[in-house]
């Protein structure tokens, strides 16, 4: 194999200064196989696939250094179709938890929508993976809030300017 030197130096200076796990193994990547490494070594050393190196080592070769550097990463695919996920921005539109089978459950919550996605279409979602949904739809959760329909707005206002401030001092 060349001497490769100085591209062995820059990469040891780049792994050096790497801001992430993932940037150092595309270095360490490079660097390995500088050294005269083979790709099935490689894996096995960094803990990627075969073809993962051989993209590091592809996109390095036509790019140098500025071909690994990390881009956006558009995370797992999508488990439920485009189909599925406008079936459920209606469901969350224009029904209730208990007109879908929840018994007594009036609001939507994340917990709910996503034990609605497992029912109906079986992929199990966390409450984090769940909001990641409503987001990607269009639509956003938020707590219900309560409202008085007859409720006397002189009453209100007073509590607000005056009991509230009142009992708060006194905590």
């Amino acid at each position: 194999m060349p001497n490769h030197k100085d591209e062995i130096e820059k990469l040891s200076t780049a792994m050096k200064e790497a801001k992430s796990k993932r940037a150092y193994e595309r270095y360490q990547a490079i660097y390995l196989h500088l050294q005269g490494y083979k790709k099935g070594e490689i894996a096995t050393i960094i803990g990627r696939s075969k073809k993962t190196i051989y993209n590091y080592i592809h996109a390095y070769a036509q790019r140098g250094l500025d071909g690994l550097e990390m881009k956006y990463s558009p995370g797992a695919p999508r488990r439920l179709s485009p189909d599925e996920e406008k079936e459920l921005a209606w469901i969350i539109e224009h029904q209730l938890p208990v007109d879908v089978g929840f018994e007594a459950k009036y609001n939507w919550t994340l917990a709910i929508i996503a034990e609605l996605i497992q029912q109906k279409w079986g992929p199990a979602y966390t409450p984090r993976g769940t909001s990641n949904i409503l987001h990607r739809l269009g639509l956003s959760y938020t707590k219900p809030t309560y409202t008085l329909a007859n409720a006397d707005e002189e009453k209100q206002k007073e509590f607000v300017e005056i009991t509230f401030p009142e009992v708060k001092k006194n905590c």
